[in-house]
């Protein structure tokens, strides 16, 4: 495994040149000690112009020649879901750091894989689930640990965005590509249940499917022992995408979009009170912060964000999936 100093640049390489990229690059250029040197896409063109608009040193058509490049420390993967798992594995069977793009794999089996992978080469590995780093989501979550909300009852939230005049071929769709709305944006209601309710003890789901079997739209409900979680995604409207966390002393509402929220308001018997939180960038600038500082500290693996996080997030989405139907053609 690599070891830095403190002064050290930590050098990034990006798999995936696409919108998510690029609103990650121009973060990573916000980050002290941070350098992009590296980009790869099977596109040559597309990795060409991703190079040069950020000013990137190195090209290449093939991900395995990134893999083995000295120059290269870090990767962040920014592929489709499916391709997470063998990029991942192979970035770090060649001594690579990796932060990979949510959901970290499609399935528990491969994010078990990767998790063991990463333990095996001794590198660092995290699920880049940059919500969990958010200012307004951590400030929300502390509030709760010091007991400033009360016992929780009740979280409802939605990540809803009009796609349906979008052709079949999108990504969105692509059933080859794990295309659906419950792992690309169903993630975020089902993780934000999770960091404040934990795993419930009963799941009831229901999905609407596309004519071509896509899951477009799912309703989940989690019950706790004390609580319950209302949760929904979808591409067939658009939606506030707020998010409300109720306790027994107050109630918390995430400014929309609640996934990179940039403020809260708490309610107290009808007293609201307001509080921004800027963020820095778009908001991938705190999950990068956390990884190099993870990195510099020789931790393989993210106190926020831990590998039982991930497992535990994607064993919720497995079921939820159980539940509804939803099936990929590469599965068994």
């Amino acid at each position: 495994m690599i070891t830095f100093s403190l002064m050290e640049p930590i050098r990034w390489g990006i798999l995936g040149p696409g919108k998510i990229a690029r609103s990650f690059a121009n973060d990573l250029k916000l980050v002290e000690n941070a350098r992009l040197v590296a980009v790869a896409s099977r596109n040559m063109q597309r990795a060409m112009s991703f190079a040069e608009e950020y000013d990137i040193a190195k090209v290449f058509d093939n991900y395995n020649e990134l893999f083995e490049s000295e120059m290269v420390e870090v990767v962040y993967i920014a592929t489709p879901h499916v391709f997470h798992k063998d990029l991942a594995i192979q970035a770090m069977e060649h001594g690579k750091h990796v932060l990979c793009e949510k959901p970290l794999g499609v399935n528990s089996a491969e994010v078990d894989e990767m998790i063991k992978t990463a333990s095996k080469n001794k590198v660092f590995l995290m699920e880049a689930l940059w919500s969990r780093f958010n200012p307004t989501i951590r400030k929300v979550k502390d509030l709760l640990d010091q007991g400033a909300l009360g016992e929780l009852t009740y979280v409802n939230a939605d990540f809803a965005f009009y796609a349906m005049d979008r052709p079949k071929e999108s990504r969105l769709f692509n059933l080859d590509l794990a295309g659906g709305t419950l792992l690309d944006i169903g993630i975020y209601p089902v993780f934000l249940s999770y960091i404040f309710l934990g795993m419930p003890d009963e799941i009831k789901a229901s999905s609407s499917f596309n004519e071509h079997g896509t899951e477009i739209q799912t309703s989940i409900i989690f019950k706790y022992p004390k609580a319950q979680a209302i949760l929904n995604s979808s591409f067939t409207h658009n939606s506030r995408m707020s998010a409300e966390i109720a306790g027994r002393k107050c109630n918390v509402t995430l400014a929309p979009r609640f996934h990179e929220s940039r403020g809260y308001t708490l309610d107290i018997d009808g007293n609201q009170q307001s509080f921004e939180l800027p963020i820095i960038g778009r908001g991938y600038y705190y999950e990068i912060i956390e990884v190099m500082d993870c990195i510099r500290g020789n931790t393989l693996e993210s106190g926020l964000w831990s590998h039982v996080d991930s497992k535990n997030l994607i064993s919720l989405l497995d079921e939820i999936r159980t539940i509804t139907g939803i099936r990929f053609p590469f599965e068994a």
